[in-house]
């Protein structure tokens, strides 16, 4: 599928409901779980797509559509989340994280991009030139990418739990 920003932003803009209605309310031992060592829990995850959502998607759309003498992205700090949630709650984190998505996502929309906009170029400190169009695409994409590692996170804690069901269940091996 090409990228088409009204499929995008459809998505985009279902993250913190779907996040509200999986971790919303939930226990800690469901939220603080990890799949082991240097691994992230869903509260991680969660700080980290907030910290995302005010210094990676919309500051780096705005770079590429400025088109100015620097189109350098800064460098994304993708484990900042560790130490902007200390001491906050993860309801605190869904409520924040999903204001600054809707104000994003009203920046996004209020652009009108064109297809020659789309195409617009920026640098990525390590893939080199990148467009909007890939860099909007690549945030709908990451959001399903954490939407998915929270599902096999948490689903991972009920790995021994199933007995032999578990050869049916491939998320608890992944």
């Amino acid at each position: 599928m090409d990228f088409d920003i009204t499929h995008g932003s459809a998505i985009l803009a279902r993250t913190p409901a779907t996040l509200h209605a999986l971790l919303d309310g939930l226990d800690s031992a469901w939220t603080s779980a990890t799949e082991g060592p240097d691994t992230w829990s869903a509260y991680d995850i969660v700080g980290h797509l907030l910290h995302g959502e005010r210094t990676d998607w919309i500051p780096r759309a705005q770079l590429i559509l400025a088109q100015g003498d620097t189109r350098r992205f800064a460098p994304f700090d993708r484990f900042a989340q560790f130490e902007a949630s200390q001491g906050r709650s993860l309801e605190e984190l869904l409520r924040e994280f999903t204001a600054h998505r809707a104000a994003s996502l009203d920046t996004l929309q209020g652009w009108h991009l064109s297809d020659s906009q789309l195409a617009l170029r920026g640098e990525h400190p390590a893939f080199g030139d990148v467009t909007l169009r890939q860099l909007l695409a690549t945030w709908v994409a990451h959001d399903l990418g954490h939407l998915a590692q929270i599902a096999r996170v948490m689903a991972k804690q009920y790995r021994a739990a199933v007995g032999p069901w578990r050869e049916y269940l491939p998320i608890l091996d992944r």
